[in-house]
């Protein structure tokens, strides 16, 4: 099992993070150690002193595939959930500083809490999945699938050209703005439509 991460898919978060827009879809890796299931608990790591929540939707492989093709995506996936890219602002600040990989800044243990997931066939519009986040009771981000410059075909599409999507991956389809720090006592909560998917406590 992988998890993929989509990186810059919403205008809104390029332009809070003063990135650029890129090209074609961006994507990197998590270990299967940053998974972090059940609303189990977060436990702020002692390495660094800026965690961020990155509130997305993700997509659950429900089959083997390579070199998909956008209208044969939507067969490879039919569960839609939401999930936290957990990332540490200041080792990902420092390391892009020096132009170095950040992979310690986003692959770390539980990097990566995912919740419940939904059948797709409860969305009536795959482009309009309306999904938010919550700290401590006030929303923080929200987002729609309607605005990600990549849709969940074209993600697959791009993946699966340069590695092979297997049954249990997850993509997490990139964060909209909002994105923030966390700390010890916080309560995260996340939401697709009206379900209530996702908790997490920060200890």
């Amino acid at each position: 099992m992988k998890i993929i991460c989509i990186g810059r898919n919403y205008v809104d978060h390029i332009r809070e993070l003063n990135n650029s827009i890129p090209p074609s879809p961006v994507f990197f890796l998590k270990p299967d150690t940053s998974l972090l299931i059940r609303n189990r608990p977060f436990y702020y790591p002692s390495f660094s002193n800026e965690i961020h929540y990155e509130a997305e939707l993700v997509l659950k492989i429900c089959k083997v595939g390579k070199n998909i093709q956008k209208k044969f995506a939507p067969a490879y996936y039919e569960e839609i959930g939401i999930g936290l890219d957990m990332t540490a602002r200041d080792l990902q600040e420092a390391a892009k500083e020096k132009r170095l990989p950040w992979a310690i800044a986003k692959g770390f243990d539980q990097s990566a809490p995912i919740g419940n997931f939904l059948p797709k066939t409860r969305f009536s519009d795959l482009k309009n999945i309306r999904f938010r986040l919550d700290l401590n009771g006030t929303t923080v981000q929200q987002g729609n699938s309607g605005l990600m410059m990549y849709d969940f075909d074209d993600i697959i599409a791009y993946i699966s050209t340069f590695m092979t999507l297997r049954t249990g991956d997850y993509i997490f389809t990139g964060t909209p703005a909002g994105v923030g720090p966390v700390k010890i006592g916080d309560k995260l909560d996340g939401w697709i439509e009206d379900e209530h998917l996702l908790s997490c406590l920060v200890k």
